[in-house]
């Protein structure tokens, strides 16, 4: 049997640069292909966060049973009620009945619809549109504790941000029996699709007042009788020490650098919490509801 001829160099030569470059080329076109995809994914991923946030911000919505009950009970004016059109039971009756009885508009749709307009948000099979939230003033919250005959028990929070923590204060505030909580219009969670929800519809019954200048608000309610404690770590004295029978407010700080300096100087007693592990600290939410409890403990006795 008879070899094959050999290639000739030079032609071999030009052969084996024809069939890098081919391959180069392809490489090329792959390593582009995947790198577009990739800046495609990212963009999908960014327009989709960038949906969820404004879903989250949004304050004409009101996402999940639960929430919508409260919302259907409360004052707040609802639109319209979209309701999953499939088989759907236990509390999705209640709202059916509620809404019929409010003569509020029902539209059933299916699942992708909810899907769009929650942004993907767990919605439980029904979301109501609604009007904005309508915020209290300061002396709607101290007209409240007057009308039940009650010494003021207000919460004030500095620059709380994550609606989460917004949306848990809210709910124990209602849970403990505070008459109002007063943000900041600035640097302040505001009340949100994400704040109703993760308040269990708490938002319906508990007043919240926004002011320009915080610090300036303390100052009135000082005026009027109300003592002003901060929650703070470097206070000498723990919460369940003091007696909170009288007016009060409680103030919580921002979740990572707590209460401003200028806030601090308008407190009338700083206060802590008794802690014992290795984690000096506590999620502005759970300090607040620890403090809110030891009022009413304290006003129980």
């Amino acid at each position: 049997m008879q070899n094959k001829p050999k290639r000739f160099s030079s032609s071999g030569k030009v052969m084996e640069k024809e069939d890098k470059f081919k391959i180069e080329s392809k490489n090329k076109g792959k390593n582009y292909n995947q790198a577009k995809m990739k800046t495609k994914k990212e963009d999908t991923a960014v327009d989709d966060g960038k949906l969820r946030s404004d879903i989250e911000e949004r304050e004409d919505i009101v996402i999940g049973r639960n929430a919508v009950i409260e919302a259907l009970k409360g004052d707040r004016t609802i639109e319209t009620l979209y309701i999953s059109n499939s088989k759907l039971e236990g509390s999705i009756k209640t709202i059916v009945s509620l809404a019929k009885e409010n003569r509020i508009l029902m539209k059933e749709v299916d699942k992708r619809k909810l899907d769009s307009m929650c942004g993907g948000e767990v919605h439980q099979g029904v979301i109501a549109k609604v009007t904005p939230y309508k915020y209290s003033e300061v002396s709607d919250i101290l007209n409240l504790a007057e009308k039940r005959g009650e010494a003021p028990f207000i919460v004030i929070l500095d620059e709380i941000e994550d609606p989460h923590n917004l949306g848990s204060i809210v709910r124990t505030a209602e849970l403990f029996g505070v008459h109002g909580i007063i943000l900041p219009k600035r640097r302040s969670a505001s009340v949100s699709t994400t704040v109703y929800k993760s308040s269990v519809g708490a938002i319906e019954h508990v007043k919240i007042a926004k002011v320009t200048n915080l610090n300036s608000t303390i100052e009135e309610l000082k005026e009027k009788g109300v003592w002003v404690y901060g929650a703070d770590i470097r206070a000498e004295e723990y919460s369940y020490q003091v007696d909170f029978g009288g007016p009060c407010a409680v103030i919580i700080g921002n979740e990572g650098r707590g209460i401003s300096k200028l806030t601090v100087e308008k407190c009338d007693k700083l206060i802590k919490i008794p802690m014992v592990g290795k984690i000096n600290s506590l999620n502005a939410s759970v300090a607040g509801g620890i403090i809110m409890y030891e009022v009413l403990k304290g006003r129980l006795k």
